[in-house]
């Protein structure tokens, strides 16, 4: 009788512990994100301690280029002082940063992959060899093509 207390202690801590652990599933992780440095660079927190998040397949615009303040805002609309899911992809030994897809997780706009939307909006150009399974990212970059959108977007006559 006392040994069946005390299994039934243990097996209650252990379930009250695991609700303290961050969500994780073997190479994907939740958290928050804290900061956006560059349309492609974010900071998620995970509860005990923080990864630099690199979008996988994307080139954004950098500093100074057209487009790169609409694409930092873009992404900071979508995602800064939000929960969102990273997957990782691989990690950049030379940098430190976990290249990952990054997937909202908001009630309003739902899950998205933010990568995916930023070639979308035309904020962004695909990498090439970056594709993944299901062809999203081409998709998502020819739909801005075609619409004009962003980068695509006709220039202005003179």
């Amino acid at each position: 009788m006392r040994h069946g207390w005390a299994m039934r202690g243990v097996l209650t801590l252990a379930v009250l512990g695991a609700a303290l652990v961050p969500a994780q599933a073997g190479d994907s992780i939740w958290g928050k994100v804290t900061a956006v440095k560059e349309p492609t660079l974010v900071t998620l927190d995970y509860g005990y301690g923080s990864y630099e998040i690199r979008l996988v397949g994307i080139d954004a615009p950098r500093a100074g280029e057209a487009h790169a303040e609409e694409a930092l805002q873009f992404v900071s609309d979508m995602v800064l002082n939000k929960n969102a899911r990273m997957r990782l992809h691989h990690r950049d030994l030379s940098n430190n940063e976990m290249v990952c897809r990054l997937i909202t997780d908001d009630a309003v706009i739902g899950m998205k992959e933010v990568g995916v939307e930023l070639l979308r909006a035309g904020l962004a150009r695909r990498q090439s060899g970056y594709d993944e399974k299901y062809g999203e990212l081409a998709a998502a970059e020819n739909e801005a093509r075609q619409a004009g959108r962003g980068l695509w977007a006709p220039a202005a006559s003179k």
